[in-house]
């Protein structure tokens, strides 16, 4: 298709974008490798740090819906006693009659 090979490459940089190629020492590797682990790890922290929080906040709206529920609860066992005793007293008296 191209006839040579400085045909090659000219078709190549004007239809495929341009790649970029970095050459560097095996020390400066390992500090870019360091970085990077230094970074994932912060990451790591700080997504576990937000996530126990999270975690607390959530625990203790549900531990505060309990409380309430059991008050409720509280409030309401004595008004259904008094309504199973009124309907007994309703049977009774129906029956005697």
């Amino acid at each position: 298709m191209y006839s040579s090979l400085f045909g090659t490459v000219l078709a190549d940089s004007f239809f495929s974008p341009m790649r970029t190629v970095y050459v560097v020492s095996d020390s400066q590797l390992e500090e870019i490798k360091l970085k990077q682990r230094r970074e994932e790890l912060d990451n790591l922290e700080a997504s576990r740090k937000r996530l126990e929080e999270s975690y607390q906040s959530r625990i203790k709206i549900i531990n505060e819906r309990e409380h309430e529920l059991q008050e409720e609860l509280k409030a309401l066992a004595p008004a259904e006693k008094k309504t199973e005793l009124s309907t007994e007293e309703t049977k009774k008296c129906a029956v005697k009659a």
